[in-house]
């Protein structure tokens, strides 16, 4: 299927996960984006595994999070082996309770993220179109001009903006000679996804298993029996297309001490791991967003939740400035706000898969002897476990610095850049329980005002929000009650009399603590800040 139109404000290269949140975070802010991918459909393969905390938020903002819990499970914890022999066993049975409605780590293949993202683009007439090749790229002036196929015919395109989601191997960041720097690490690795016939293995808990001929790992699915299977090539087995994983298995139970039995192999690959990252997110009117922007090794289960949340971050801002209520200059805080997440990541994931793979005689022993009594000893504290989490889930990322984050107030415990805290609240209007995420669930900035305020003080705000902010300014008022202390203590909103104003920017991030409630600095923050232009 050929593209008819000539223009559009924006294409998106790759329908893998990042490109297709991309999309849909467009559609939800009322912009339609053209989408292509060079293969032919929707991968089959299960790929990623772990969806975490803050995609699952994402995805109920969304409004789609029912389906994801019901066609994944939580993961109940991870055990370590050394040669066969449990060492630790971690649980992480609602490890995060309180910081989010999704206290765990949800294992959703990552085939069923991109058809339940498919499902969405299709409700808001948005089709893929799938054997679509980019050529050339090539911008001029504010536009970007691209040459594509598919099959036989080619047809030429214009895009205000272009989004290149397109992997590692990404034909976009090529094509503007954007450096991808990093490494490869020397091992091989195979992965399989199987069915198996054995009693020992966990439904829910991951099993690591170490040894001095290296390592595997046995990640529950949500199938019955079913397991994502990992490890590295034994030495003397060289990766090629006639490579089964019959090839494997002698390695593989020398390392787990365990007879594997395959009833059934769904998927078999082998590969090497990569470290890059781009050396910019953007160039001119060209954004790069998950694996085209950076790579890593899948230590945490952080790769594809990162490419959701780059894709999270650009979506609303680029949609703010295609539909003009944004000014141009706030997606130069895309690329300042997700690239040194993107290299915390790098270097965190790189340093643990060094431990994991090093086979030095000191690394060992650590493994086998101080690495179990250090790890039960650690998880036994509750502060470690959630710091743990935070990270793990990835709602510990802030953008306190950005240049859309301003802070005017004392407070210390949440600060502007924060995600949003995960509080239930009492709505004392319509007499029911909800959350502070529940609250910024349409699109567009929320006003989320703390403390007793005057009916004309609320009138004051309400018309001024009709006036200016129509249409991107959602308002909520939270008054002091007893049901409500904890979201006051959270925001040290203290003493009688003592008031808060937050805006929520549309990723759930807070764009401006403010201790007073005051028109004009918040008309400040809106106009001068972010860049709102008037309604």
């Amino acid at each position: 299927m050929l593209i008819a139109q000539q223009h559009t404000s924006v294409l998106i290269v790759g329908a893998g996960p990042s490109g297709l949140m991309m999309a849909a975070q467009l559609l939800r802010h009322g912009v339609q984006p053209i989408i292509i991918d060079s293969k032919q459909g929707p991968t089959d393969e299960s790929k990623a595994l772990a969806v975490q905390a803050r995609s699952l938020e994402i995805y109920r903002q969304m409004g789609v999070i029912d389906r994801i819990i019901d066609g994944g499970k939580q993961a109940g914890g991870v055990a370590f082996n050394y040669d066969g022999k449990v060492l630790a066993q971690l649980s992480m049975a609602n490890t995060g309770e309180g910081l989010t409605k999704f206290p765990f780590i949800h294992l959703y293949q990552q085939s069923k993220n991109e058809r339940l993202l498919l499902d969405f683009l299709t409700i808001n007439c948005c089709p893929v179109y799938w054997d679509t090749n980019l050529i050339t790229v090539k911008q001029v002036g504010k536009q970007v001009e691209v040459q594509l196929q598919s099959g036989t015919e080619t047809v030429s395109l214009t895009a205000d903006w272009l989004i290149g989601a397109d992997g590692a191997h990404s034909m976009v960041r090529k094509q503007l000679q954007i450096p991808f720097n990093g490494d490869t690490y020397t091992n091989e690795f195979y992965l399989a996804d199987v069915e198996l016939d054995n009693q020992q293995l966990s439904e829910t808990e991951v099993g690591l298993y170490l040894s001095k001929n290296g390592f595997a790992g046995f990640f529950p699915m949500p199938e019955a029996h079913c397991y994502r299977a990992i490890g590295n090539l034994p030495a003397g087995i060289v990766a090629t297309e006639n490579l089964q994983l019959e090839d494997i298995l002698p390695h593989l139970k020398e390392v787990t001490q365990t007879e594997i039995k395959v009833v059934n192999l769904k998927w078999f690959t082998t590969y090497r791991l990569h470290h890059r990252m781009a050396d910019n997110f953007r160039k001119q009117s060209v954004f790069l967003i998950g694996d085209a922007a950076h790579i890593h090794s899948p230590v945490g289960g952080q790769g594809m939740n990162t490419g959701l949340q780059d894709a999270y971050n650009l979506g609303w801002k680029l949609a703010g400035v295609v539909n003009n209520q944004l000014k141009e200059n706030i997606l130069d805080t895309y690329a300042a706000e997700r690239m040194p997440v993107a290299k915390d990541l790098l270097n965190t994931t790189d340093k643990m898969f060094k431990v994991v793979m090093s086979t030095s005689w000191l690394t060992l022993l650590f493994k086998k002897w101080v690495l179990p009594k250090l790890l039960k000893f650690v998880w036994s504290k509750d502060g470690i476990r959630e710091i743990f989490f935070k990270r793990v889930s990835q709602i510990f990322i802030k953008y306190r610095h950005s240049a859309i984050s301003l802070q005017l107030s004392n407070a210390n415990q949440v600060k502007a850049g924060d995600r949003l805290p995960y509080l239930k609240i009492f709505d004392e209007k319509k007499q029911e329980e909800t959350d502070l995420h529940e609250w910024c669930a349409k699109p567009g900035f929320t006003l989320i005002v703390l403390g007793k305020l005057q009916e004309l003080d609320l009138f004051t705000l309400a018309k001024w929000i009709t006036q200016n902010y129509p249409a991107n300014l959602n308002f909520f008022y939270l008054p002091p009650s007893a049901k409500n202390s904890e979201v006051f203590k959270t925001f040290e909103v203290s003493s009688e009399g003592k008031k808060k104003a937050l805006i929520i920017r549309p990723d759930m991030h807070i764009g401006l603590i403010n201790d007073v409630v005051d028109i004009e600095m918040m008309d400040n923050y809106l106009h001068n800040v972010v860049g709102v232009k008037n309604a």
